[in-house]
């Protein structure tokens, strides 16, 4: 990495939010394309056959599902710009099914594509400079990052800089793109963490410094067959360090993680395997004999990578805010939506607005191809052509000036995505599950349905307050459950899908994993239980607490009873 190169001239302005590629990123995407198509060639006439192929089409974010292959779009750090989400339109409208949807990942998956599309696709990413690189395989995932980053009233440092240095380090490692096992990497520059930090491979929490910007590390992280809360690894990384410092922690996992069993092969079961403090010490083994020189991150590179990045000029009028005040006072069903749907801004007259991907009886993350262009479409009128997404499977607009809010807030009802829900009970996060995943036991979308056709009054839903319900499909987790308040898992019992209860997961600064609450439930007698649940929550609570802090004072035999006593 050198700053000459990094700071090689482009031809148009710096989108808002994220980094602009220039013309060295676009030639090795149109390179890589093309390698692409020749390989999906190869694969129709039958001179590749699926073995030699699958390794193939995973480093470029293609899945085999159960019906039709699936492709995941990387999003880096969760930021895009309205050109390239038109493209998403028009992919899920001319490619797929109408729709795509958005994951924990902070990417995109269309879950209904022909491999003949495939490189076309592709190349359509290319033009946008987007791309599926990375989004699959034993390799660094899509470095994930605060959906609010830049934006909020409470960050230290705004971490996207230093997301797209880690993208950059990351992206075809010639050490790292074999790993044991896939590694998922997420960094924030809050001190209230709304990334997860604590449930990756590597969390990272940036900082000011007494002489500059410095992370807090988290390592071992992670859900699944075994779910772990990560340790925290070291205080006060310099900036200079950060990626020699990640160098030596992913080669360590590289040299002594384990390839002989898929189960054990990600980084949190070395951890446990070594010990927190064995782990630290090979690490500052191979940090202290590394060259140091040759992988210290000047502030010249950090400075160059952060001068692509376009800024957004905030200029709200000095009585947006009262504007805004207004518009709630006269419309109650805007305030409802204000209250639960928007996050304080560090700008005065500014406010992040959410857009919730989670209708009344809909599908978690899903959008269609018009929403995505009515998102396109709102975010060039309020908030500078950039868009958000976050690993709760919702948009985020960062930058809208206060007085302008009502009016976007009626945009989205025309496009149906005014839904008022947010870090409320019908703000559920799902996998896919068993309608498309091949490793799924049980389908997660019916289920995700269900509970939000049953839980959809608005009133209701904010009597019961922060409550996060979380679906996965299988114990692979993509649906985090481990961290729902409520988790709920799909299983297979004797050919039947039943699902299994846990509660008291958090994926914040108080980290937990969700305790199993008894024996597994058949779908419909599982949304039984959620109500039983929430009602015995709302029976006991005291002034103010929210369902996991209820739960956490007074243990789960209340609410096994609520669940299970008249079984």
């Amino acid at each position: 990495m050198s700053a000459e190169i990094l700071a090689t001239p482009d031809t148009g302005a710096a989108p808002v939010g994220h980094y602009a590629y220039d013309q060295v990123d676009r030639a090795f995407l149109h390179d890589r394309v093309e390698q692409f198509r020749d390989q999906v060639a190869r694969r129709l006439s039958g001179a590749l056959s699926e073995d030699e192929f699958k390794p193939l089409r995973l480093m470029n974010g293609l899945y085999l599902q159960l019906h039709a292959y699936m492709l995941r779009v990387a999003i880096p750090y969760g930021i895009l710009d309205s050109r390239q989400m038109r493209e998403l339109a028009h992919i899920a409208r001319t490619y797929d099914r109408d729709y795509g949807h958005f994951t924990t990942r902070q990417n995109i998956q269309f879950n209904w594509i022909r491999l003949e599309d495939t490189p076309d696709i592709l190349a359509r990413l290319a033009a946008v400079d987007m791309h599926a690189i990375q989004t699959s395989g034993n390799c660094i995932r899509n470095i994930t990052c605060d959906q609010f980053a830049g934006a909020a009233v409470d960050e230290l440092l705004d971490p996207r800089v230093h997301a797209e240095i880690l993208r950059q380090w990351s992206t075809l490692h010639p050490e790292f793109s074999f790993l044991p096992r896939k590694f998922k990497i997420a960094i924030s520059g809050s001190p209230n963490d709304r990334v997860a930090a604590r449930f990756h491979d590597i969390g990272l929490v940036a900082k000011p410094g007494r002489h500059g910007t410095v992370f807090d590390v988290f390592v071992g992280g992670g859900m699944g067959r075994t779910p772990v809360v990560g340790v925290h690894l070291r205080d006060n990384l310099p900036e200079e360090d950060l990626l020699a410092y990640l160098e030596a922690m992913v080669r360590v996992y590289n040299e002594y993680g384990r390839r002989d069993n898929i189960y054990k092969a990600r980084i949190k079961i070395l951890v446990q395997a070594l010990s927190a403090e064995g782990y630290r010490e090979k690490v500052d083994a191979e940090f202290a004999a590394m060259d140091r020189a040759r992988y210290r991150l000047p502030p010249e590179t950090v400075a160059a990578i952060r001068a692509r990045f376009g800024t957004p000029v905030l200029d709200a009028p000095s009585d947006a805010a009262d504007r805004l005040a207004e518009a709630r006072r006269t419309d109650a069903l805007f305030d409802r939506w204000v209250r639960t749907n928007t996050h304080p801004h560090r700008a005065a007259g500014y406010i992040s607005a959410v857009v919730s991907l989670k209708p009344d009886g809909g599908i978690p993350g899903d959008a269609t191809s018009a929403q995505i262009d009515a998102i396109a479409d709102i975010a060039d009128r309020f908030s500078f052509g950039e868009i958000r997404i976050s690993h709760m499977q919702n948009i985020v607009l960062g930058h809208v000036r206060q007085d302008q809010l009502h009016a976007l807030w009626q945009e989205l009802g025309r496009a149906g995505l005014a839904s008022a829900n947010i870090g409320l009970i019908g703000d559920i996060i799902a996998c896919p599950g068993l309608d498309y995943c091949s490793l799924a036991n049980a389908r997660s979308i019916p289920i995700a349905q269900k509970l939000s056709a049953r839980f959809a009054n608005p009133a209701l839903q904010e009597r019961i307050g922060d409550l996060q319900i979380k679906i996965s499909g299988c114990i692979n987790a993509c649906g985090h459950h481990h961290a729902g308040h409520i988790g709920i898992l799909g299983v297979d019992k004797k050919g039947e899908e039943f699902f299994q209860l846990t509660l008291g997961g958090s994926a914040g600064n108080d980290a937990a994993i969700g305790q199993i609450l008894g024996p597994a439930l058949p779908e419909d007698a599982t949304v039984d239980a959620i109500a039983h649940l929430v009602d015995a929550y709302l029976v006991h609570r005291t002034d103010g607490e929210r369902f996991l802090d209820t739960y956490r004072r007074l243990g789960a035999a209340l609410f096994k009873d609520a669940v299970y006593a008249l079984a």
